[in-house]
């Protein structure tokens, strides 16, 4: 009798993985502000390292009273993922240990790509771009700039349509395959202007044409019946919704990265 055909095993897609797998809490992660634990994830055979962070564990805030920071973490992942650019890693927002919550693919840091500095000087070297003067002790002040990269622009570009009230160095994480990916969305989609982020190099300059190509997919599926509009709609409230389509339109009226509007403080802090 002949052995039996070896069936090899199925491949889970990560989006699977996060949303069907058997969450196990590995520890906590200590410098979050708000519960963040360290998990794996497994099933039909396959692992994998995640973040879960409970919804149990938000601490409100004020100025971001409707839904919760899970669902905007989210929200962040389903735009990333309709600019095909991938900057931000998989993630789901499902039921784990502390009852629902938003859980997203871990991103090893193996490259070491240098994104920030900071520089004496009045001006940023070649490859640079200046974000703003810091103190750096003993009153003296540094400039702060960061890399003139593809990724980092685009993460800009992404930023200025979600409303990131929180992009700090700390958020970008440089893989080894050469990507560079963003977490940490908590704070975002407010249907008021809360744009705060290291990444303002290129504030009044010219989108690129790439960029403009993105914005213009997103606003059509950010249009009634689109379907990226039918997923954010689950997510954040209509306003937000609202908002972001204005923010898409604007972005593409004016053709150019954003500037500070002098409102607030445009940079967050701490900034890494």
């Amino acid at each position: 009798m002949s052995a039996p055909e070896r069936i090899p095993p199925r491949s889970v897609t990560a989006a699977e993985l996060l949303t069907s797998g058997e969450l196990t809490v590995r520890g906590r992660i200590r410098e979050a502000s708000n519960a963040a634990l360290y998990c794996t994830v497994a099933l039909d055979g396959q692992e994998a390292a995640c973040v879960y962070k409970p919804v149990a564990g938000e601490r409100p805030l004020w100025d971001f009273p409707d839904g919760t920071l899970a669902q905007r973490e989210v929200a962040a992942y389903e735009v990333s993922e309709a600019t095909g650019w991938g900057l931000v890693p998989p993630t789901v927002l499902r039921d784990g240990p502390y009852g629902e919550g938003m859980c997203q693919l871990w991103i090893e840091v193996t490259a070491q790509d240098e994104l920030l500095a900071l520089v004496d000087g009045e001006e940023p070297g070649p490859g640079w771009k200046a974000i703003g003067f810091a103190e750096v002790g003993a009153g003296r002040t540094a400039l702060l700039v960061h890399a003139d990269d593809t990724r980092l622009r685009r993460l800009a570009v992404l930023d200025a349509v979600i409303n990131n009230a929180d992009r700090k160095g700390g958020h970008l994480l440089p893989a080894g395959d050469g990507r560079l990916y963003g977490i940490d969305h908590g704070v975002t989609f407010n249907a008021e202007n809360k744009l705060r982020t290291l990444l303002w190099g290129w504030a009044g300059e010219p989108l690129t044409e790439e960029a403009l190509g993105v914005l213009e997919g997103l606003r059509k599926g950010l249009a009634q019946g689109g379907a990226l509009a039918g997923r954010l709609a689950e997510l954040i409230t209509a306003a937000e919704l609202d908002a972001t389509r204005a923010r898409v339109d604007a972005l593409l009226a004016s053709g150019r990265h954003p500037e500070p509007s002098g409102e607030w403080p445009a940079i967050p802090w701490p900034p890494v």
